[in-house]
């Protein structure tokens, strides 16, 4: 019998969450997916200064933008990874700019055409915005001019049906800080089949599926292989390089746990506005937390590196 990871392979896309390019190569993933968080972790590791130092030089010859220099450098990773991976690669745009639909849509296509410019079609390029009303309405844009946009920091139904509706390509519900919360908040033990992650991942599934919404479901933020597991089958799942060694060194059956064609018990169909959208979350004490506090790391860590960029401009100046 093949390991846990080539039997996930069998029914569901596998997705490298990293910016790490030697992990991505030894697990080979359809896709791979990016976040300031990891640029900035991939950023301070040597093998990728090549990466970085080239949008600084570039930048002091410019007479570039930080922000400029930011964004070359997350393109730069793109870049590369589109060299490893056969599928999409997520460039996401910047947190601060999570409640300005213009500025997301503009941000976007900024992206697009960097890519373009280095011969790497639209195509082949997700663009990661979070799940804000704004950015749902952002995504809605983009879509219509054939961007395929991957929804981030989802932790609610709201975020997904409004996610649908905006016809985006990819929602990924963050399994893992999901489970954060209610383990912070007194929740559990919990088992692969009782954690309140996997549930809500499910049961974007069985919306999706039920109604015949053509989003795709990605389910990221993954803490043990038990939540990978219990997911088996999801469209896609984006997944670390630790957890995804432990998976390829796991044997025994892994069993189908979702499947479109059974996607199981539904909630009613909800009319989407945004009214209705900023109730739901409000009224959802978790995901008004976790979509806060992740487009506050986001944030901060872009930062880092935008202090890092602005530090390595001065001195080259």
């Amino acid at each position: 019998m093949t390991n846990k990871l080539d039997q996930l392979r069998t029914m569901t896309t596998v997705v490298s969450d990293t910016g790490d390019m030697e992990a991505i190569r030894a697990y080979k993933p359809t896709d791979a997916t990016t976040n300031p968080s990891l640029i900035l972790k991939a950023a301070e590791m040597p093998a990728y200064a090549r990466l970085v130092d080239e949008a600084i030089t570039w930048g002091g010859k410019q007479k570039a933008s930080i922000g400029e220099v930011t964004d070359r450098i997350a393109v730069n990773f793109g870049a590369e990874l589109t060299k490893i991976v056969p599928g999409r690669v997520s460039t996401e745009v910047d947190a601060d700019l999570s409640f300005d639909t213009d500025a997301m849509v503009a941000k976007a296509k900024s992206f697009i055409a960097l890519y373009k410019e280095r011969g790497i079609g639209h195509e082949h390029i997700l663009i990661k915005l979070a799940s804000t009303w704004e950015g749902l309405q952002a995504a809605t844009r983009l879509q219509a001019e054939g961007i395929d946009c991957n929804m981030t920091l989802a932790f609610s139904l709201a975020q997904a049906v409004a996610a649908g509706d905006a016809k985006a390509f990819l929602l990924s519900p963050f399994v893992g800080r999901i489970f954060d919360w209610h383990v912070k908040a007194g929740g559990g033990p919990y088992t692969a089949e009782t954690d309140p992650g996997v549930l809500s991942v499910r049961t974007i599934y069985a919306y999706y599926k039920t109604y015949g919404i053509k989003t795709v479901v990605m389910g990221a933020s993954f803490r043990n292989t038990g939540e990978i597991e219990a997911l088996a089958g999801c469209d896609r799942l984006t997944i670390s390089p630790q957890l995804l060694e432990a998976l390829s060194k796991e044997e025994g059956e892994l069993k189908r746990q979702l499947d479109p064609a059974k996607p199981g018990p539904a909630p009613a169909k909800i009319a989407m506005d945004e009214k209705t959208f900023r109730w739901m979350l409000n009224e959802d004490q978790m995901a008004t937390e976790k979509l806060s506090d992740g487009i506050r790391l986001f944030a901060h860590d872009l930062n880092k590196l935008r202090t890092t960029v602005q530090q390595r401009l001065s001195k080259a100046a």
